[in-house]
């Protein structure tokens, strides 16, 4: 009698390989004496060190999109500020306009004021899905800029906090948030 066909992963054509369950942990020990407890060096938090670590994986996943998203707000800001201030220091980033040009300050003033916003949106939590939207098509525009007038590295990092953006897009739950 022959044995039936194998079944075949649909990703590779390989046989699949029946996994084995997981090993059970051993059962916990009891809990110690009063006497042992004060011989003992440090408690020990219940579950271990793997719980501990768990836990906190558990809060920093929860609380790293509120935190990335205030993080950028205050970048975005703090940005905007300065484009506002001083906007001369800044129109050499314009592409196709002469730097000494009134409209490459008003180009940048116009920027600032959009910067500006965008920070304050992203820091108070107003519609942060779509203050990140923004923050991405701004942090597309800059790395373009920035790339036309020849200065890789900072263009470089600048594709960091695009990324930071774009994946800020893309999380529904936050914590902070004044509307979602």
């Amino acid at each position: 009698m022959s044995k039936p066909p194998a079944a075949r992963s649909w990703a590779t054509g390989r046989p699949v390989v029946a996994v084995p369950d997981p090993v059970k942990p051993a059962k916990a020990p009891e809990a110690p004496q009063p006497s042992e407890i004060a011989a003992s060096p440090a408690p020990v938090p219940a579950g271990g060190l793997t719980a501990v670590a768990e836990r906190a994986g558990a809060i920093a996943a929860q609380w790293a999109p509120t935190a990335g998203r205030i993080l950028l707000g205050v970048v975005f800001a703090w940005f905007g500020y300065h484009e506002l201030v001083q906007p001369g220091g800044w129109t050499q980033y314009v592409p196709f306009v002469s730097e000494s040009s009134s409209l490459a300050v008003i180009l940048v003033l116009a920027h600032g004021w959009v910067l500006l916003v965008t920070g304050a949106a992203l820091i108070a939590g107003i519609a942060p899905r779509a203050a990140a939207a923004v923050a991405s098509l701004l942090m597309l525009e800059i790395v373009i800029a920035v790339a036309m007038t020849g200065q890789s590295p900072t263009a470089l990092r600048d594709v960091g906090v695009f990324g930071l953006a774009v994946c800020l897009t893309g999380v529904r739950h936050q914590r902070l948030v004044l509307r979602n």
